[in-house]
């Protein structure tokens, strides 16, 4: 489909000012967005939809609405789950609209962002992993000693700032203490492949288990692994909450800490992070532009990659029944969706049953769920219903907050669920060991 002529030229401070004006116009209005959207499902407001809030942003950028707290409320509330572009016959790039805008309107001064919470936990403890294992180690002593059980029971957390509150519950209970990964792990067999593993900030933090099965199962699968020292946050975390620049200055250091023509891809376990790595070239547009967009050519999903590369077939059974939850950044923004699934079926004894609305979200969203508890709360119990309903003890989701945010509603409704990431399984097959369930 042809765009139509671009009509509009956006006045200087306008929060669309920075966006090509042709992508407002690939909206047709048709509407089947609506029916894919989390919020317009919860809430049925046309302007808590993509339709909406292109509708919106279109008339900001040309001065025919003003910019006020209930335009920037529906605004706010959309969780970028990009699931409309999933569903647009037109191919909108609605990612590439309310980002941006987003961004200019922070910077304008015109969000919400500019919080302590921002400040001091979003934006300084999260996207760097040794400040926030450090900041944990009081909640991980309290865990060990039940103390955070005695806390809830005798209604202390309610004492904490609402947000606090919301991350004390988020937290999993402490797992195996792993120590870092190496600079180097060497393929077994013959080598097929040489990739760098990119491990994240809140993810290596939590979730470094994850990222010890990602290099197992890339060395069972005939890959040499680079794990760079200096590589930092993807940036996502300031990115979504409207702060570009420092977004940009993480991703300069990891393109500088990665050499991608060393490697044939570079490796990353969290679809929130795979779709910022992968959207380098498209968020800054400077001299170093070509230099980013080489680095986000080379980034591969685990799942993506191994689907690709062709998996060593695992041989221990995983006697569980298990539902796959699609994560928005993996299957939305990347438009990977099979590829986990051909990966699970080659588990021996893993029994999958399809979960319904597995595209909507979870209410996680990345920081969403710290900053929007209400919406999040009310996909979250959403997403827990139709998981119920499949009798599913494990869901398997390849993302780390889809896993924070699952987890933490089985724990709330009294769910015995192990929430789990696909590699993890394939790990357990390799190294021929029971599951935790």
């Amino acid at each position: 489909m042809q765009r139509p002529q671009d009509t509009k030229q956006p006045k200087p401070n306008n929060p669309g000012a920075g966006i090509d004006y042709g992508l407002f116009l690939d909206c047709v209005h048709c509407g089947l967005c609506t029916a894919a959207c989390p919020t317009y499902v919860e809430t049925g407001n046309e302007n808590d939809g993509p339709r909406g809030r292109i509708y919106l942003m279109r008339a900001v950028t040309d001065g025919r609405l003003e910019l006020n707290d209930d335009v920037r409320r529906h605004l706010e509330l959309c969780l970028d789950c990009r699931a409309c572009e999933s569903a647009c016959p037109s191919g909108v790039q609605y990612g590439r609209l309310i980002e941006p805008f987003r961004v200019a309107m922070e910077s304008a001064g015109e969000g919400k962002n500019n919080d302590w919470f921002h400040r001091w936990i979003l934006f300084r403890l999260f996207p760097y992993p040794n400040r926030l294992r450090t900041a944990l180690l009081p909640a991980r002593l309290a865990q060990r000693l039940r103390l955070d059980r005695l806390a809830r029971g005798l209604g202390l957390l309610r004492l904490l700032p609402p947000r606090l509150r919301q991350l004390a519950d988020m937290l999993p209970p402490p797992g195996r203490r792993e120590p870092a990964l190496p600079a180097k792990l060497p393929a077994k067999g013959k080598q097929r492949a040489r990739v760098a593993l990119f491990t994240g900030c809140v993810g290596d933090a939590i979730f470094r288990s994850t990222n010890w099965a990602t290099a197992r199962v890339l060395q069972e699968n005939g890959c040499e692994v680079l794990v760079p020292a200096h590589q930092a946050c993807c940036g996502a975390i300031h990115f979504h909450a409207g702060s570009s620049e420092p977004a940009r200055e993480f991703a300069d250091a990891n393109v500088a800490a990665f050499n991608e023509d060393d490697v044939d891809a570079v490796i990353v376990n969290v679809a929130g992070c795979g779709a910022m790595l992968k959207d380098y070239g498209h968020h800054w547009q400077d001299v170093r532009q070509k230099m980013r967009q080489g680095f986000a050519d080379k980034v591969r999903d685990i799942n993506e990659f191994l689907d690709a590369l062709g998996l060593v077939p695992p041989e221990g059974e995983v006697p569980v029944v298990a539902t796959y939850h699609d994560a928005c950044h993996l299957g939305h923004a990347q438009k990977i969706r099979e590829a986990p699934r051909r990966l699970l079926a080659q588990i021996p004894g893993l029994e999958m049953r399809a979960l319904p609305e597995t595209e909507l979200c979870c209410g996680a969203a990345g920081t969403y769920n710290l900053t929007e508890p209400e919406m999040a709360g009310q996909l979250s119990r959403r997403k827990m219903a139709n998981i119920r309903s499949t009798g599913a003890r494990c869901v398997v989701t390849a993302n780390a907050g889809c896993q924070l945010q699952i987890a933490r509603e089985a724990r709330q409704q009294g769910e015995k669920l192990w929430v789990t990431h696909p590699i993890e399984l394939l790990d357990l097959s390799y190294r021929r060991e029971r599951p935790p369930v």
